[in-house]
């Protein structure tokens, strides 16, 4: 019962990102040249993680992305029949969340004859696009990067159970970073649960290309878990046998996004 409520919140925690993060990309006409759109759709989909990090953080530990996940699976700080539901879930949502965007600008998709007369042109679905078109290689590469900092933040924030209270803010602000850099390149992804539940009903080269933004963000999460253990092995231990006594009798364990985990008593 316990793994279907979580695996409920992330479904809804990735549905309210691809609504509204891609919805706000839809909706200010963001493009492949710099504009303050930029901007707006960055925030936006750094305040949906925020949202949702303190709305359901306490309960699934608000990964709502599969390169989340699968890092906390390679740290160890997840199993994996956890991860399999987990991942499920948040397709799940991506595709929700692309129907219901779907629904909402069917109209602006697909535009009438008089309205293509009038200059009126189809708007895209919030998808991910190849850096200059077709270059699949860049587009990769700087996926990867984008998503690697975008998973050592939030493994380095959420390693401390006194950042849990911050950890929300910290990891929504990196996101908005990597999105001010990175949509001009290809969207920004760094999620594929948010790139492919667009894509399906988009079609075209949205969706023929998505196993970019599938396979990027997987392949940046697992360097950025790997480079992460490498450069913390020993840190935590000597932190932990510098810590008072009583702090470290008291203090519960940090749990995924920073959630602490509850001390079961002794019967």
């Amino acid at each position: 019962m316990q793994l279907l409520k979580k695996s409920i919140a992330e479904c809804i925690g990735t549905f309210v990102l691809v609504l509204f993060g891609c919805g706000t990309a839809i909706v200010l006409g963001c493009s492949d040249k710099p504009d303050p759109a930029y901007l707006m759709t960055a925030l936006a989909f750094g305040l949906v993680i925020v949202a949702m990090a303190y709305s359901i953080g306490n309960i699934s530990g608000c990964h709502i992305n599969p390169a989340v996940s699968l890092a906390m699976l390679v740290s160890g700080k997840m199993k994996g029949s956890e991860f399999g539901a987990y991942v499920a879930s948040q397709f799940i949502g991506g595709i929700l969340g692309g129907a219901t965007l779907y629904g909402i600008f069917y109209d602006k998709l697909n535009p009438s004859d008089a309205d293509i007369a009038a200059g009126v042109k189809a708007t895209g679905l919030g998808t991910n696009g190849l850096y200059q078109g077709d270059n699949v290689w860049a587009s990769l590469l700087i996926e990867i990067i984008l998503t690697f900092v975008f998973i050592i933040a939030i493994l380095g924030v959420t390693s401390k159970i006194k950042n849990a209270s911050v950890a929300g803010i910290v990891i929504g602000l990196t996101l908005t970073l990597v999105h001010i850099f990175g949509i001009y390149f290809t969207g920004t992804s760094v999620n594929p649960a948010r790139s492919f539940g667009p894509a399906i009903f988009k079609g075209g080269d949205a969706f023929s290309n998505v196993w970019v933004f599938i396979v990027a963000p997987l392949v940046g999460a697992v360097l950025a878990a790997m480079v992460y253990k490498f450069l913390s092995e020993g840190t935590v231990e000597k932190e932990e046998e510098a810590a008072a006594p009583a702090e470290k009798s008291s203090a519960p364990r940090a749990n995924n996004y920073g959630k602490p985990r509850s001390k079961k008593r002794r019967r």
